[in-house]
């Protein structure tokens, strides 16, 4: 953009700044790379931004990271063979193309900044930075997205012009105010609003007020503690002495800290148990099963073995009712066959031209023909050309999206079908087992995130309870917001471990044993196991991603599995647990019963512990219901 008036100052410049439209359902794609700017026309700040084609450039590709490589280095021409974010982290994003230059053009704005009524900061998807302006005429400009930083030092430039006032009713909110150089009594680097860091392989999360319960927010003023606190704040029990809480507890509403160490006691030993190697035993003559629970309890302990897996697992996925006689399954997979192929058909029939008016199913479409022809090429039933394999993950993807048109696909899909495709090797069955499954994980694909959020909150909880060290020595270095944690929570740890170590681990999932946050316990286990490597050598920020991301196959499947049902069982002797771990745990009922406090659950801590310990060599006992 071509500067002639003379009048005409540049004050600041960041390039990577993306425009998102929010053009879902438009032909027009959604992501437009730019420039943002703060410039001086006459004497008058404003605020700028346009798209890097009118700058006589063209636009460069989203940067990937390499997931292997030395120093982390950028590169525009990498192809990582899947979602770039996902050497790192996921953010589950749908493809986007750069929009082009005739289409971009009228996304420009030049925004006067004393017209800037509001800046809401947030975080896309937790990953990068975005901010929303609002002009005092109460229109909202696009969301602004960092690719590569920046937020920082744009709110260091506007406060030349602007003062930025935290509201006090919502952290993420700041009014803009006419300069005067008396009305903060606090600088941005001291409030640490943003932090964007620089263009590593992932920015680190803000620390937002559910963070403040492991200490994110330790370097930030009591003036920002307060100003984020709703009025009506309600305080909570903390730790006492401790100088650097302010005198009145003013901690998140509806949150316990735990800030003070759980006293746990010594971990039990667990050994795991023979795979379940009988199945027609287990049903009664009319084809039921005979005991669900006692199943259950067997596959925990030690899985499946391969030639029963094709028929568990559609009663774990909820294909069959537990319930159900031989003659009513035929009955079952009649109608679910026709229904299949009737919503087959609505995708099947979609002409071309029909295709092209249609943006979002076009879109699910590509996604799905992209993934499929990477997902799990290294076995034998995904590989080589014209495979079959391919063909069905294809067409069940497809038709997952007319079952389930809202979610549609979602990058990520295609890992959590593959396993179920492969044991299967039926279509039909296959489909109804991933929406079994997606039941179980759908959440996780959701747009807002708000689920993948709450878990890495949940696990922040369990890892502070088991091991305050570590939880501290993560904060030091940024990462105690465990998003490296991210990909393993998503898709069930589906690439951290072998291809039939992920088949074994789905099932023990799929128990529902010991509780439905188990996944979050063999995370504790994972991480914990590294506490040693990662304390020692002293890792930073970077270096840690780097570590977590290439345990990557390298991790001994029954030593997890292990290592989490023994943490499971430490916490469960607890007699002071903390409410949040508890409720984690499933252990915490909002009533005054005392059928799931951790003391009346002595006795079946003692059975779990026995029974444990017995090893994997003792003939299964009766059964007798072993979890809560």
């Amino acid at each position: 953009m071509e500067q002639n008036n003379e009048d005409y100052k540049l004050i600041f410049e960041k390039e990577g700044v993306y425009l998102h439209t929010n053009a879902k359902r438009s032909n027009q794609d959604t992501s437009i790379p730019g420039f943002i700017r703060i410039v001086e026309r006459a004497g008058i700040a404003a605020l700028e931004w346009s798209p890097l084609e009118d700058e006589g450039r063209s636009a460069p590709a989203v940067l990937y990271t390499r997931k292997e490589g030395e120093g982390g280095e950028e590169d525009t021409n990498f192809d990582p063979g899947y979602e770039p974010d996902w050497a790192v982290i996921s953010t589950v994003k749908k493809d986007r193309e750069h929009v082009p230059v005739k289409d971009s053009d009228q996304w420009a704005f030049s925004l006067p900044l004393s017209e800037l009524y509001s800046l809401r900061r947030a975080r896309f998807s937790l990953g990068r930075n975005f901010l929303v302006l609002t002009s005092r005429g109460g229109h909202p400009l696009p969301p602004l997205h960092f690719h590569r930083g920046g937020t920082r030092e744009l709110l260091r430039a506007m406060h030349r012009y602007v003062v930025l006032d935290p509201s006090p009713v919502d952290g993420r909110l700041f009014l803009a105010f006419p300069h005067d150089s008396g009305t903060l009594s606090q600088s941005f680097d001291k409030l640490h609003l943003l932090e964007d860091g620089h263009s590593d392989l992932v920015t680190r999360f803000i620390h937002d007020p559910y963070a403040t319960t492991f200490g994110g927010f330790s370097k930030v003023t009591n003036f920002f503690r307060a100003a984020i606190r709703p009025p009506d704040s309600l305080g909570h029990p903390r730790c006492p002495g401790d100088p650097s809480l302010p005198s009145q507890p003013d901690e998140e509403p509806g949150f316990e800290l735990i800030t003070c160490g759980v006293e746990l006691g010594p971990r039990p030993h667990v050994a795991r148990g023979p795979p379940l190697d009988k199945w027609e035993e287990l049903l009664d003559p009319e084809g039921r099963v005979t005991n669900p629970e006692r199943i259950r309890e067997l596959v925990f302990r030690g899985g499946i073995t391969p030639p029963l897996r094709k028929e568990s697992w559609k009663f774990l996925l909820g294909f069959y009712p537990w319930s159900s006689t031989t003659k009513e399954r035929e009955e079952i997979l009649r109608v679910k066959t026709d229904e299949y192929f009737r919503m087959k058909v609505q995708w099947k029939s979609v002409s071309d031209e029909q295709e092209m008016r249609n943006s979002l199913l076009r879109g699910y479409r590509n996604l799905i023909e992209r993934d499929v022809s990477r997902t799990d090429r290294h076995n034998t039933f995904f590989s080589g050309n014209d495979n079959p394999g391919l063909t069905l993950l294809h067409d069940v993807l497809m038709t997952y999206c007319m079952y389930n048109f809202d979610l549609g696909y979602v990058q990520g899909m295609s890992d959590l079908l593959s396993p179920i495709l492969f044991v299967t090797q039926n279509e039909v069955e296959s489909f109804w087992c991933l929406t079994g499954f997606m039941e179980l994980l759908h959440q996780n694909f959701e747009e807002s995130q708000e689920a993948m959020k709450q878990q890495l909150l949940q696990l922040s909880f369990l890892l502070k309870a088991l091991d305050p060290e570590l939880c501290d020595f993560l904060d030091s270095q940024d990462s105690g917001s465990l998003c490296f944690c991210f990909r393993w929570l998503l898709i069930w740890f589906k690439r951290e471990f072998s291809f039939e170590d992920i088949l074994v681990m789905w099932e023990v999932l799929w128990t529902g044993l010991p509780c439905e946050n188990f996944h979050l316990l063999i995370a504790c286990s994972i991480l914990q196991s590294q506490r040693g490597e990662l304390i020692g050598s002293h890792h930073d920020f970077n270096t840690i991603l780097k570590h977590i991301n290439e345990l990557s196959m390298k991790l001994d499947l029954q030593s997890v599995l292990s290592g989490a049902e023994a943490i499971y069982l430490q916490l469960l002797q607890c007699k002071e647990l903390p409410l949040k771990v508890q409720q984690v745990l499933g252990l915490y009922v909002p009533s005054s019963s005392e059928d799931s406090s951790p003391d009346s659950q002595a006795s079946d801590t003692q059975r779990l512990l026995s029974q444990s310990q017995a090893g994997a060599a003792a003939a299964p006992p009766p059964y007798t219901p072993t979890y809560p």
